[in-house]
């Protein structure tokens, strides 16, 4: 079968980059809308959707870029380490920045965003080129359900019965024991070791998806059974999270399935419209960011020293550009949202001169 790009994949991908730079970099931080904030702790808002919508489409592009060798039965040799190479590319650019700008390496931290991204990866890649979809479904139902039971059935020791907590709760006490480094939220972190296993159906929902679109089917089956996929995936988390509930920062098995289930459907309209329709305008910033995301993520966050400063202070210049738009009655919170926007505009300069040199940086 010939490999098709899929131009929706880097309009989502774009999207969703753009999205995780805004969400990241407010105007103010304590002017912030309810729904670009992470919710503090069980709940779902916009921004809680965005690192499980990009461990979805890492998933959908391994089951893209690896397609060949598993239907071939190509030599894997080779591909292994190329994966295992990559993933650890991708964990040394996060302990980059996160030592970023100091340097202060005793208080590393050896989590954050492209360090799951890079164990993601690492981990899907490696089954998707040694199991088939039936068996990937059963893992990622397994992990689920196995999650499931071990947050809500095993008691907190020291404690003597189940909590789900911040800070007071399974995860966070495995963490402690053998999570190295500087945790995010002090006593915990939101993307410490039990709750990156999760994070690994989340992928494989999105393999699963990407193979559906591989199928010889006639595209308008592949969008219904995209949709469908998506609308059961949402509803079985919805219900699941009447006793499990979703929770971003536990990466909880309800969440999975619930912000799974909305990106396989908005996978969907995207094919929908831009794959089968043909209909691309207004696509172009995100297929844009979409081809380099990693890189306008990193630029995001080095470009963050100038745009925001190194450390808080009365004069950084989103602090001055925030206040100057509230002194002509713009409200805190649209201030707040606009300059981040502005520095989404920042970020889309250096990767959309990238994009016209026809320069794709791969890590």
């Amino acid at each position: 079968m010939k490999k098709k790009r899929l131009l929706s994949l880097d309009v989502f991908r774009g999207f969703t980059i753009a999205a995780m730079i805004m969400v990241n970099f407010p105007g103010s931080e304590e002017n912030v809308f309810f729904t670009l904030q992470h919710t503090v702790w069980n709940g779902l808002s916009f921004t809680d959707l965005v690192a499980p919508f990009f461990l979805f489409i890492v998933g959908v592009s391994i089951s893209f870029a690896y397609a060949k060798i598993v239907t071939e039965k190509l030599d894997k040799k080779n591909v292994y380490k190329k994966i295992i190479i990559r993933a650890f590319k991708i964990f040394a650019l996060g302990m980059f920045l996160n030592l970023m700008p100091f340097f202060n390496f005793k208080e590393i931290r050896w989590t954050g965003t492209l360090h799951r991204i890079a164990i993601v990866f690492c981990v899907c890649a490696l089954l998707f080129l040694n199991t088939n979809w039936k068996q990937q479904a059963y893992i990622a139902a397994g992990i689920l359900v196995g999650y499931w039971i071990v947050i809500m059935a095993i008691p907190l020791p020291g404690f003597g019965e189940v909590l789900m907590e911040p800070g007071k709760n399974i995860a966070a006490w495995f963490d402690s024991l053998y999570l190295p480094g500087r945790f995010w939220k002090g006593t915990w972190d939101p993307e410490g070791i039990l709750s990156t296993f999760p994070s690994f159906a989340t992928c494989i929902i999105g393999i699963l998806s990407g193979k559906i679109l591989q199928t010889d089917l006639p595209e308008n089956i592949k969008v219904n059974y995209l949709m469908s996929l998506g609308v059961i995936s949402a509803a079985v988390g919805y219900l699941m999270g009447l006793s499990f509930p979703v929770n971003e920062n536990l990466w909880t098995s309800s969440f999975v399935l619930v912000t799974a289930g909305f990106a396989a459907m908005v996978l969907g309209v995207l094919y929908f419209r831009m794959d089968i329709l043909k209909y691309t305008k207004g696509s172009l910033p995100a297929i844009i960011f979409g081809t380099n995301a990693i890189t306008a993520y990193v630029i995001g966050e080095m470009l963050s020293l100038i745009f925001y400063g190194l450390k808080p202070g009365e004069h950084m210049l989103n602090k001055l550009a925030v206040n100057a738009m509230v002194s002509i009655s713009i409200t805190p919170n649209l201030a707040s949202l606009l300059y981040a926007l502005f520095f989404v505009c920042i970020n889309f300069i250096p990767v959309y001169i990238l994009y016209k040199k026809k320069i794709f940086i791969t890590i």
